[in-house]
């Protein structure tokens, strides 16, 4: 399995997750190294092999490296959870400059679809065989709009939706499965990037539930999609947000 984005979050919870159902991993980062080795380690430890890549899904050639590199360690990906991505520090669409819409667009929608096109290039096997699987990480926020926030992160995520829909279609005669997850409110280091740190927690009356969600929680999810317990399932979208 290879997890962009894998070291921390959402990300660093399904590679964990992983490595703790049998899978070998190779995960990406791009700027924290600490975080991203001690992920490895605890991987390692589980006596699963890991396989570390620093990388800005937003960059091609970085991409490719990423899954040259799992592809030759570990012998052939099967799964790959597209989990990169990033928002920037809440405000109207109207204050926002143009470079920062453009980094959000570029990690979130460019380089979701590097990341599928090279699994949408690595993956295909024959139908007699269990199917791989490409799971999208989205969000509630491709629905809700992040008005006042983030609306630029929300279009983001809708393209994510889309993605989803058309690869689902486009790679099911090579018996690969595209599913994506839409997480809700989950406490995670995201809301810190946005400027307000505790801002699942401040949200979390509004959510039926009435509490925000973990990674963890994410993470089984987005495992369920990779096994082949979903194998009938491929073009959907898995609610993770406590009904929110």
């Amino acid at each position: 399995m290879i997890v962009t984005g894998g070291s921390r979050g959402i990300g660093r919870a399904v590679a964990l997750l992983a490595a703790q159902r049998g899978w070998d991993v190779a995960i990406s980062w791009r700027d924290d190294f600490a975080a991203g080795h001690d992920v490895l380690e605890r991987i390692r430890g589980m006596g699963r092999r890991a396989v570390g890549v620093q990388a800005d899904v937003a960059d091609e050639s970085q991409v490719i490296a990423l899954f040259d590199t799992a592809e030759a360690e570990l012998g052939g990906i099967d799964c790959a959870v597209v989990n990169a991505g990033m928002l920037s520090r809440a405000m109207p669409l109207a204050q926002m400059t143009r470079e920062r819409m453009q980094r959000v667009i570029d990690v979130n929608v460019m380089g979701a679809l590097l990341t599928a096109r090279e699994a949408a290039r690595r993956l295909k096997r024959p139908m007699d065989q269990p199917s791989a699987s490409i799971v999208l990480l989205s969000s509630a926020a491709a629905r809700l709009g992040g008005a006042g926030e983030y609306v630029d992160y929300a279009a983001s995520k809708g393209a994510i939706d889309a993605l989803n829909i058309g690869l689902s279609k486009e790679l099911a005669p090579d018996n690969i499965r595209v599913n994506a997850v839409r997480p809700g409110l989950i406490e995670t280091e995201i809301h810190a990037s946005g400027g307000n740190p505790d801002r699942a927690r401040l949200l979390a009356p509004g959510v039926p539930m009435a509490r925000p969600g973990s990674a963890e929680e994410v993470a089984e999810a987005i495992l369920w999609l990779a096994s082949e317990q979903a194998s009938y399932v491929t073009g959907t979208n898995l609610e993770v947000t406590g009904g929110r």
